[in-house]
């Protein structure tokens, strides 16, 4: 199996930025795509941006040309960059990896982000 850990989540002032960083351990060879969820109150978790095994990436559109994410592979991390932060941008932010063959599915435990207007 392979774990995530989620870090970086705070409150921050509308405008500001927060980077968000998820640790994967276990079975890290085996991951294939890697991306960035978000749930908040009341509403359907959602895709916020994802990262395959090659680099390329999606964003939702909510979110383009304001979040970033990017991957280590030599540190097992996952980044999200996330400027110019709105309050809708308020939620609980989870890390998911893809990985083996079948295309197993983990998730981290999520990490708040609470964005002030």
């Amino acid at each position: 199996q392979v774990q995530l850990v989620e870090s970086g989540g705070g409150l921050v002032q509308a405008g500001g930025s927060l980077r968000l960083s998820c640790v994967a351990s276990g079975r890290i060879f085996s991951i294939n795509d890697m991306g960035w969820y978000r749930q908040a109150p009341g509403k359907q978790r959602e895709l916020v941006a994802g990262i395959t095994r090659g680099g390329s990436t999606n964003y939702a559109d909510s979110v383009k040309g304001r979040f970033t994410i990017s991957r280590d592979n030599a540190k097992n991390t996952v980044y999200l960059q996330m400027n110019n932060l709105k309050s809708e941008d308020t939620a609980v932010y989870y890390c998911r990896a893809d990985y083996g063959l079948r295309h197993s599915t983990n998730w981290g435990q999520g990490t708040q982000v609470t964005v002030s207007s």
